[in-house]
């Protein structure tokens, strides 16, 4: 086996590891609000303004990290981003106070999108040296994580022992977990061969116009997802009239539904392409958003069972939109740092607007089914959006495989 194989294999498992610890990142973070609520007396409004302040400092940092990807190589910003990203926990572990969180948040915020950023484009490198569908096992491996994460914090915390006492030891563990993943990244390029290949490529292949179009398609389906993943449950209990205990399994079928297809959806992209893929992708999640908003309608013995099918449809086509994406931008060849920092803030912004438009049209209208019009629309977007823009990159470039590596 030649060294290039040996390389591409040995950097596939590197990057499982990164979407694995930053899942996990984002998993004790999550779980551990409830805990840091309680401890500065937080309240909803400073908790969202907190939230808020994370996600801006994260999408401002991906905007910076394209242009430190393109300089530096995904592999080195990888190497300093991720272990960052972990240590950042200290900061929601220490705070004594709201303003100190406040300005901490931004800095968590800033090392979970500089390794967003670098990860993924890392990512494509690999699929590029694989030539064919591997992304997407990546995102199913970040879900995997946050579960990971979300147990471990419920496990501590019935054990006895303080939500913040687990965020600190993961502060002072997680850095050192990336190291390993890290040193069987890609090597970095001689300086000759990549200043020849940007000399060559131009930089990126993506023009403006279909960065735009492409981003669009990010943007529909993460507002879409943040649709799911706020109010499904919320959906169930309110509108449905469903039990307490029963109302979080909407979201978790959705979660499992979505996992479950990002881990198996190489193979599914690898058959039918990815124009195709992204064309189902839209249409599933569309009808499984109909399925929801019809399910109030359906007779009362059906109406939880129509809403749970329409959240797995949900699951199932929301699943493969950003892999689809990301390895559309890899495929253009050239420097893809600044060009997948657009997709992503794009789809990061959808992320972070979704579930607060939301809100405001469901207390505006005192529908919420009526806001969850939006997100059904928006699913059909990905369709109508993405899979002009990935048939427009296709014929634009040529796929720059490197090698065709099987397992």
């Amino acid at each position: 086996m030649n060294k290039s194989l040996i390389d591409a294999k040995r950097a596939r498992v590197g990057v499982f590891g990164f979407f694995f610890l930053a899942g996990l990142v984002m998993g004790l973070w999550a779980a551990g609000l409830p805990s840091l609520n309680d401890r500065l007396g937080l309240g909803p409004a400073r908790l969202g303004s907190v939230l808020l302040l994370i996600s801006g400092g994260a999408l401002v940092s991906m905007l910076a990290a394209g242009p430190l990807v393109d300089r530096w190589s995904s592999r080195r910003v990888c190497w300093i981003a991720g272990p960052f990203s972990g240590l950042v926990l200290l900061g929601p572990a220490l705070a004594s106070s709201y303003w100190a969180l406040a300005v901490l948040a931004v800095v968590f915020g800033i090392g979970l999108g500089v390794t967003e950023v670098a990860m993924n484009a890392h990512s494509v490198e690999v699929e590029r040296r694989y030539g064919r569908p591997i992304i997407s096992a990546f995102h199913g491996t970040w879900s995997l994580g946050g579960a990971a994460g979300g147990a471990l914090t419920s496990l501590i915390l019935q054990a006895g022992v303080d939500a913040q006492i687990l965020l600190i030891a993961a502060a002072l563990v997680v850095p050192f977990l990336y190291v390993p993943a890290a040193r069987l990244l890609l090597p970095d390029p001689p300086a000759h061969e990549s200043t020849d290949s940007g000399a060559q490529q131009g930089g990126s292949s993506l023009r403006w116009g279909l960065i735009a179009l492409l981003g669009l398609a990010a943007f529909a389906g993460h507002l879409s997802e943040g649709a799911a993943i706020d109010w499904a449950a919320l959906h169930a209990r309110w509108v449905l009239q469903t039990d307490p205990a029963m109302a979080p399994l909407a979201y978790t079928i959705f979660s499992v539904a979505m996992t479950t297809v990002r881990l198996l959806g190489d193979p599914i992209r690898a058959r039918l392409g990815s124009v195709r893929t992204i064309q189902l992708a839209g249409l599933f999640a569309t009808v499984g958003y109909a399925l929801v908003l019809a399910a109030p309608l359906a007779p009362e013995a059906l109406r939880v069972v129509c809403a749970w099918t329409g959240w797995a449809l949900t699951g199932v086509g929301l699943a493969t939109v950003v892999p689809v994406l990301f390895s559309a931008v890899g495929a253009a060849g050239g420097r893809v740092g600044r060009a997948l920092a657009m997709v992503t803030a794009f789809g990061y912004s959808g992320l972070l607007l979704g579930p607060a438009v939301l809100g405001y049209v469901a207390e505006a209208t005192s529908s919420l089914p009526i806001a969850l019009i939006i997100p059904a629309v928006l699913a059909a977007v990905v369709t109508l959006a993405g899979a002009p823009g990935i048939r427009a990159l296709s014929r634009a470039t040529a796929p720059p495989l490197e090698v065709a590596v099987r397992d």
